[in-house]
């Protein structure tokens, strides 16, 4: 009987120069046969990996390490492959840079992985060759492992829901009483820390850049649901969305629903908060989404007024049921005669048009005092409450 083929996973390693025309053979003697031994060595020093090793074969300057690699799904196996080479290409940058390198200090080790799985088609050779050929048109874009490894590692956050959903208060400036009141809380999304991703904009602007923006901004939302207990009857609950998913019209999937219902909330509870950094294409397909949420009792607001693009053209277009107006506006208000009057213009329009108006950022109480004497009616900041959860920032008011 056929030995059932294994998954073969190659990873492809070569010093490149990054902006010279220099190339691995003008780098000094040494160097060369250093790094040679360096990472035959390297290549068996971690166990985990070692075990998987089954040959490598240098052609020149490039060094192939072949592996025979356990029956996981497509994900898992690419995952193992791009952590081994990024640790390998990690500890190499680190053990040979400086007077190593001689004259050529922009040298840098490309690293590639190709994958051919057990179910792949062929003879070993033309599967190993497949293999080698993908790990090289890998290796050879910049940057290409470390993209890799990002996107590795964001979807690891999607499958795995390892979003942290935070909480900040939206408080009430207008009702009377010497205590302000929390309107509704602004979900946000952070996460573990790593080395891939500095902040929740790095991320989301990597998810879009790669095409996974959707899937991000749908767990983040049902994630801020799952997280909302301590809620009150009265009070919202902001979630954010992009612009993209208003074009799609796929804000409200059947999961998101039943987790509403498992959390006590209704569609009253909810305002899907639009940021007005990125355009939307179609208002008019965008209009007859948010006219069946409206309908089903969902709010709109839209963040980031006067930050963006086409401010006035969404909240002519949309009619949203509140504004939030960018920090930049907000930031020193109380000394900044211009943007007294821009807010001052924003409040009129939402009073004529029945919108409610948040001023986010406010970090001073001189600008808490200004916006409420402005007639502003929600404020945001960390003057007011910092991101947490929801039971927690309650308990504390």
């Amino acid at each position: 009987m056929d030995e059932k083929p294994e998954n073969i996973g190659v990873i492809y390693l070569s010093w490149h120069s990054e902006q010279s025309a220099g190339t691995f053979e003008q780098l000094p003697p040494t160097f060369m046969k250093r790094w040679k031994l360096y990472i035959e060595m390297m290549i068996y020093a971690n166990p985990e990996t070692a075990v998987h090793v089954r040959d490598k074969f240098w052609m020149g300057d490039d060094l192939y390490v072949v592996m025979a690699l356990p029956d996981l799904q497509q994900q898992e196996l690419l995952g193992n492959l791009l952590q081994a080479a990024g640790n390998w290409q990690e500890e190499a940058e680190r053990g040979f840079s400086g007077a190593e390198l001689g004259a050529m200090t922009d040298m840098r080790l490309h690293a590639g992985v190709g994958l051919v799985e057990s179910s792949g088609t062929g003879s070993p050779v033309s599967r190993l060759y497949e293999a080698s050929k993908r790990a090289l048109l890998y290796g050879q874009q910049k940057e290409a492992l470390t993209r890799a490894m990002r996107l590795q590692y964001l979807n690891g956050l999607i499958r795995g829901k390892l979003l942290i959903p935070v909480y900040q208060p939206i408080m009430s400036l207008q009702e009377s009483g010497s205590e302000r009141a929390a309107f509704g809380y602004e979900a946000l999304t952070r996460f573990p820390k790593n080395k891939w991703f500095s902040s929740p904009l790095d991320l989301f602007a990597f998810a879009e850049e790669s095409g996974e923006v959707a899937r991000l901004d749908q767990t983040a939302r049902e994630q801020a649901v799952e997280g909302s207990t301590g809620l009150q009857p009265h009070q919202k609950l902001f979630l954010n969305m992009t612009a993209q998913l208003l074009n799609e019209g796929s804000l409200y999937p059947d999961r998101l629903a039943k987790m509403m219902e498992q959390r006590g909330l209704s569609p009253h509870h909810i305002v899907f908060e639009i940021t007005e950094r990125s355009a939307i294409q179609d208002y008019g397909s965008v209009l007859a989404t948010l006219a069946h949420y409206r309908r089903q009792g969902f709010q709109i607001a839209i963040d980031d007024v006067g930050a963006g693009y086409s401010s006035l053209q969404a909240i002519i277009e949309l009619k949203p049921d509140y504004i939030k107006v960018d920090r930049s506006l907000i930031m020193g208000i109380h000394e900044h005669e211009m943007k007294e009057h821009i807010v001052h213009t924003l409040v009129q329009l939402a009073d004529k048009m029945a919108i409610g108006i948040i001023a986010e950022g406010i970090e001073h109480q001189e600008e808490l005092d200004k916006v409420k004497a402005m007639g502003v009616h929600y404020a945001q900041g960390y003057l007011l409450g910092r991101p947490g959860e929801i039971a927690g920032l309650v308990q504390r008011r």
